[in-house]
Parts: C-alpha cells; structure tokens; sequence
C-alpha cells in the first residue's frame, strides 16, 4: 500500500510498473517517497515562514498546506516528464529547465528553515539593529522638540543673567555708600551726610528695582519651566508610542535581512542540502539506465502516436474523397435543364418581391 502511494507521488503509470519487476517498482517508490518528503519540508519551513507574518498558526498551517501541495504537484511534474531518451545529451537538455525550477524551489524551501535553525543568532542580530533603531528614533524625535527647549533655557538664562547684572549693580552701589559713610571714598568725610544720603537712597532704589526684577523674573522662568517640562513630556510621549513599531521589527523580510548579516558557509551548506534533497530524483532519472518500464512506457506512446497519425490520415484523405466527389456531383447537376429552368423561376420571383417591397417603401415616404 505504502508502495503503491509513493509510486502515485513519483507520476508513474502504476499498471505499467505492475508489468515491471520489483527492482523497477522500488525506483520509482524511491523517487515518489523523495518527492512527498521534499513536500512535507516544504510544508513545514512555509508554515513557519508564515506565522513570522501572520502570527497565527491556523492560517500559518492553511497557506503551508498550500505551498506543500503546490511544491508536490511541481515536483511530480518535473519527474514525471522526463523522459529516458537514446543519448545523455538529449535527456540533460531536456532536464536543464526542470533543474533550474528545481534550484529556485530549494532556495525557497530552505530560506524559512535556515530562519528556524539559526533563530538565536537571528534574534540577536534583531536586538542589535532594534537598539540602533531605538536610539536613532530618540534622536530623530528630539529634532522636533530640542529647540525649542534649547531656546526656552536661553530665555532662562537671559533672566537670571539680568537678575545677576542688577545684583551687581546695587551691591556696587552698597559699596559706594558705605565707602562714603566710612570716610574711604567719595568726599572721604567721616560721617552721614548728604552724599552719604544722596547715595543711600540710589541703592535703595536699585535694590527695589532689584526685588521686583526678581520677582518678575522669576514668575517668568517658572512659566519658562512649564513650557520645557510640557516639551519634555511630549517627547517621551513620541518616544512610547513609536516604541511599538521598533519592537514589532521582526517580521519575515526582517529575519531574512538578519539571515544574510550572519556567515554565509552554514547557510550555504543548508542550501546545498535542500537542493541535493530536490534534484536527487531527476538526477536519479538521468543516471539511471534505460528500464523495463521506460521501455513498456515508450511502446504505449508510440502506439498511440501511430493510432493517432493513422487516424489524422484517414480523415484528411475522407476529406479529400469527399471533396472530389461532390465535385463531380454538381458538375453533372449543372449540365441538367430542368433544374436550370426551376432555379430561373424562383430567381426571377425573388427580384419581383424585391422590386415590389422598394416601390411601396419609396410610396410611403412620399
């Protein structure tokens, strides 16, 4: 039963190997087991190939199905239409595009394997490129926001530089004053007198000024402040909601991207694998001797090919008799008066009906 199953996969005749010895039957149950085994690979490396983009395994699995009878229904195609010829070079020539098919076929099976085995390196490489992107989007959003901060804390800074310069300024005038008072400067009179008066009340004036300034400044920075914390939050904002995308970089096209920064030597030998798994059964074809099969095979087809030129024969001389036949009957037919006669009566009745239906019609119009 198994036997008979792989021989339904290889796209044999099973009544013309059921003629053939066992030898020839185990062949091409060899070459039907390859083929629904590379199937099954097929199925299982689309499947999870899929889930990286779906993220379900139920529609992962439906769309694997798929592609693995798709893959089955290509590779039984492509052995069951090679044919043992008399010369290898007819038979390579023959296989060259079934091979070539057989090469992208191997390339796609293996690509979503070689994802699976190499996961870890893959996840890595993933984790790489998400911090990069992490750290390029932070700064990428910080071009919107920094500055404006930037301007914000020169603002700030303008303030307290002003604040700072009137500090100056009055404790310069407090110095003046009590220079004055003791006698070290100004007048150089010991004493409190008007000069000491005249610039004691400055001082008190600017230190006014001063503590209003403060004030005002300082009312201003606090608003200043808002303005840089409510930017800041903005930003972290941009940041959490833009996270998510990052974190989801890792769909299929990404892992593929990953697959190829890793050493291409055991990506390769995987290749290598799957494409020694699907041509093994064309090549099994190719170097296999002429059998009893493909001999019983060829004899089918050549008695069909016989049958059918033989019947394209027949037809076409069928037309050819009867072509000559009617010929000669409408010959005698035209030589007949009787006929002649009755065919000018009913030609002549036919223009008259005609004659009278366009005299009533130009009647009508007028």
């Amino acid at each position: 039963m198994l036997q008979l199953f792989f021989i339904l996969c290889s796209g044999a005749d099973s009544e013309i190997l059921a003629e053939c010895s066992q030898g020839e039957r185990n062949k091409y149950a060899g070459i039907g087991a390859t083929v629904f085994f590379t199937a099954v690979i097929a199925f299982i490396a689309s499947s999870y190939a899929l889930y990286t983009v779906f993220d379900n395994a139920y529609t992962a699995s439906f769309f694997g199905l798929v592609w693995g009878l798709l893959i089955f229904n290509l590779d039984r195609f492509i052995v069951s239409t090679i044919r043992k010829r008399d010369k290898f070079g007819s038979e390579l020539l023959q296989a060259t595009p079934r091979i070539i098919l057989a090469v992208i076929i191997a390339i796609v099976i293996s690509k979503p394997l070689e994802m699976k085995i190499f996961e870890k390196e893959i996840n890595q490489v993933l984790l790489e490129q998400k911090n990069e992107l992490t750290l390029a989007n932070k700064d990428q959003i910080a071009l919107q926001y920094t500055p404006a901060i930037e301007e914000l804390n020169n603002d700030i800074t303008a303030l307290k530089t002003e604040i700072t310069t009137q500090e100056a300024a009055t404790n310069a005038l407090y110095d003046t004053y009590i220079s004055e008072a003791e006698g070290t400067a100004g007048t150089k009179l010991l004493g409190k007198g008007p000069v000491y008066k005249e610039k004691r009340d400055k001082h008190d004036a600017a230190l006014k000024e001063l503590n209003t300034l403060k004030e005002t400044n300082a009312q201003k920075i606090t608003a200043l402040i808002s303005q840089i914390t409510l930017l800041n939050n903005q930003y972290t904002t941009s940041v959490t909601d833009s996270q998510p995308i990052i974190d989801g970089f890792d769909g299929l096209m990404a892992r593929i991207t990953a697959l190829n920064k890793l050493p291409w030597l055991p990506s390769f030998f995987i290749f290598l694998l799957f494409l020694a798994i699907e041509t093994s059964p064309i090549i099994a074809k190719l170097l296999s001797p002429k059998g009893t099969y493909d001999y019983k095979l060829e004899e089918e087809e050549s008695v069909v090919k016989s049958w059918v030129t033989q019947k394209v024969k027949q037809r076409d001389l069928l037309v050819a008799t009867d072509e000559s036949l009617n010929n000669k009957i409408y010959a005698d037919i035209a030589e007949e008066k009787a006929i002649y006669d009755y065919k000018k009566q009913k030609v002549e009745e036919l223009l008259k009906l005609q004659a009278d239906s366009f005299h009533k019609l130009q009647m009508k119009n007028l």
